[in-house]
Parts: structure tokens; sequence; C-alpha cells
């Protein structure tokens, strides 16, 4: 009687064993069907996550503005920067990506290459415009300094020629004064024919005098006239060049290439979207 109650937990201990691996046969397909879904789970939420980051980083170099002009010596780093995303997109294990996609991709980075190389080229000719500008500034002060020199020999030689002429009239009005002032008689130095042949020899230069400054004052004012006119004319043909090149020059300080890089990456983030779409679709 010593021995029973051993064989009694003896099947009591069998019992539990065999309870014990019906239960865990009970419990491991519900093992395996976590273990069937789990990956699935996993690889759509580390999709979204290479999406989500990729689109991220493909709109914040739509809207980069670069800082200073020439805005085209930021193409070249732009232009990489935009090509990596793509490629660490395209390179990732959770992304299969079809030839739909990279032939859009392909077509998109062509075409933003394509116009930045133009904006590069452009922007190259805006610089010379630049020059050009200065130049033609420079060129203006030149015309105003030689017009003022002109001006001020061609005044010079007016005032100079006008006094000794004007002192020649006052003098031969005073020998035409003194004439006037003579007295004739028999007993007088002059006759009263002398005083007359004498007035009219004074007055004949004194009115050759006056002629001669009349024609001196109207040949400095032609001359004056002539010398203001050409100087206002090239001076404003000159004007109307620096306004021109000023518009030109205006559209450095814009970067032109904003709409251009905007308009690529939007694209970039439609394709991406629509290869999401598809491969979603394909899955369903």
């Amino acid at each position: 009687m010593g021995y029973r109650p051993q064989i009694r937990s003896s099947r009591r201990g069998r019992g539990q064993k065999k309870s014990q691996r019906k239960k865990a046969k009970g419990k491991a397909p519900k093992h395996r069907v976590r273990g069937k879904y789990a990956p699935a789970e996993k690889q759509a939420i580390t999709v979204r996550e290479v999406v989500k980051k990729t689109l991220r980083r493909v709109s914040g170099l739509g809207n980069q503005k670069f800082a200073l002009s020439p805005f085209s010596e930021y193409f070249d780093n732009w232009l990489v920067n935009l090509k990596e995303v793509m490629s660490e997109f395209e390179s990732s294990q959770a992304i299969n990506v079809d030839d739909e996609f990279v032939k859009e991709r392909s077509r998109i980075l062509t075409n933003v290459a394509r116009e930045l190389a133009a904006r590069r080229s452009e922007e190259a000719t805006l610089r010379e415009a630049t020059k050009s500008l200065a130049d033609n500034n420079h060129l203006l002060v030149e015309i105003d300094a030689e017009y003022a020199k002109a001006a001020r020999e061609l005044a010079f030689r007016r005032n100079s020629e006008i006094k000794l002429l004007t002192r020649k009239v006052h003098d031969f009005e005073e020998d035409l004064d003194r004439v006037g002032q003579m007295k004739t008689g028999i007993f007088r130095p002059f006759s009263k024919k002398a005083k007359e042949q004498r007035e009219a020899e004074a007055t004949r230069k004194l009115n050759s005098a006056k002629s001669e400054l009349e024609s001196v004052v109207h040949s400095f004012s032609v001359e004056q006239e002539k010398l203001h006119d050409e100087y206002e004319k090239r001076k404003q043909a000159i004007i109307e060049k620096v306004r021109s090149l000023e518009k030109e020059v205006e559209k450095l300080e814009t970067d032109g290439s904003l709409e251009v890089r905007r308009a690529a990456c939007e694209a970039l983030v439609n394709a991406v979207n629509a290869l999401l779409q598809r491969k979603t679709l394909t899955l369903q």
C-alpha cells in the first residue's frame, strides 16, 4: 500500500504532459498565422515610410531658393541631389519600380537638366549685359565730360572774339563821335567836305565792325546749338541702351529656374504616387 500513491502521482504527471502537449498543438496554428502576415504588414509600413521620405525630400528640393546671383552656380549640386534622392528611392528593397516609372523619371530629369542648361546660357548672356551696362554708364560720364569741356572751350573763344570786336565797335564809335565834334570852315583844319568824308569813313568802319560782331555772335550761337544737339543725340542713344540693359540685368536678381525646378519636382511626386497606385492595384 505504500507504493500506490506513487503510481497515482505518475499517472497524473503523464496526464498533465499529455494535456500540455494538446494545448501546445492547439496554439501552434495561431502562431503560424501571425508569422504568415507579420512580414507583409511590416513591408507595407516600410513602403509608406520610403515614399513619405522621398516625397518630402523631392518637395523640399522643388521649393529650394538659391541665395545669390548668379543662380546657375547652384544648378549642378541641385540636380545631383535630386538624382540621389530618386536613386535611393529606386534602390530601396521595399520599392519595386516598373518600366513606366523608370521611363517617366528619366524623361523628367532629362527635361529639367536641359532647362537648367538653357538658364545657365541665359545667365551668361545677362552677365555680359551687366558688363555692357557698366561700360555704357561710364560712357555717359565721358560724354558729359567731353561736352562740358567743348562747351567751355567754345565759350572761351566766343567771349574772347566778342570782347575784341566789341572793343573795335566802341573805338569806331568814339572815332565817329570825335569826327562829329570837329569844326569846319575856311580857317579850320578840315573843310566841311573833308569832315563829311571822315564821318562817312568812320561810319563805314563802325557799321562793318558791328556787322562782324553780329556775325560772330550768330556763328557762335549756331556752333553752340550744334554742339548741344550732337551731345543730346549721342547721350539719348546711350540712355536708351542703358534702359534696355537695365531691364535685362533685372532678370539676374530673380531666380528664373525656380518655377522650372518646382515643376520638375511636382512631376516626380506625381510619378511616385502613380507608381504606388499601380502597385497597390496589382497587389489587390
